[in-house]
């Protein structure tokens, strides 16, 4: 919100300063509470954290691993990643929580990072694409996106092979309705949805098999 200096009107009381001061900051707040759907959680954090000061350490276990970093307590668990890890294979998309292109695993959970700070996320086991398969070793749903060439730029493909994994694993790819629908919260701006799906349920099928 910008801050319109006071105008003093001819003939104001003396207390109509502090008065109008009060209405803005009262404002101010109210208009951060009622801040649109769309504006991510990890914004309206921000927007109320923004007199925290200085850095703060952190350890984070990430690919099984625990890293320490030195950061503002508002930093985005994507932003840690990427910035302060240099775990760039997790993508900033939309950093709205829309796009699913930030996918990354917690506690065997999938997530969109960019709505998560990384101080909650301490103590807790945090998978990224770079930590997906030990070594060399593609893992499977890795090997059926190049199989079925599931991507064509292939910004989104970290995202969508995190929440592909994560999707097979909870049992929500036994049909191709379901895994649409459970692989809805990730875009594909190239549009390779019929690849993406045939390549999902490959892996399900497999593992329905195993």
């Amino acid at each position: 919100m910008e801050d319109n200096p006071f105008d003093k009107h001819p003939g104001g009381r003396p207390e109509d300063g502090s008065r109008r001061s009060f209405m803005k900051q009262a404002g101010g707040i109210v208009g951060l509470a009622l801040a649109p759907p769309f504006m991510a959680q990890a914004e309206r954090l921000t927007a109320f954290s923004k007199t925290v000061a200085g850095v703060s350490t952190m350890q984070l276990k990430v690919n099984g691993t625990v890293r320490t970093i030195q950061a503002e307590p508002r930093v985005t668990l994507l932003d840690a990643l990427r910035e302060h890890l240099h775990l760039t294979g997790t993508k900033k998309g939309c950093d709205h929580g829309q796009c699913g292109a930030c996918t990354v695993h917690v506690n065997g959970r999938r997530i969109v990072s960019c709505l998560t700070l990384s101080v909650m996320n301490q103590g807790k086991d945090i998978t990224t694409i770079e930590g997906l398969a030990p070594g060399n070793q593609l893992h499977p749903l890795q090997v059926a996106f190049i199989q079925h060439d599931a991507f064509q730029c292939g910004y989104c493909t970290s995202g969508q092979i995190m929440s592909g994994v994560a999707c097979v694993r909870e049992g929500h790819a036994t049909t191709d309705h379901q895994a649409r629908e459970w692989m809805s919260g990730n875009i594909c701006r190239c549009g390779a949805y019929p690849n993406i799906l045939a390549a999902v349920r490959e892996v399900a099928g497999q593992s329905t098999k195993g």
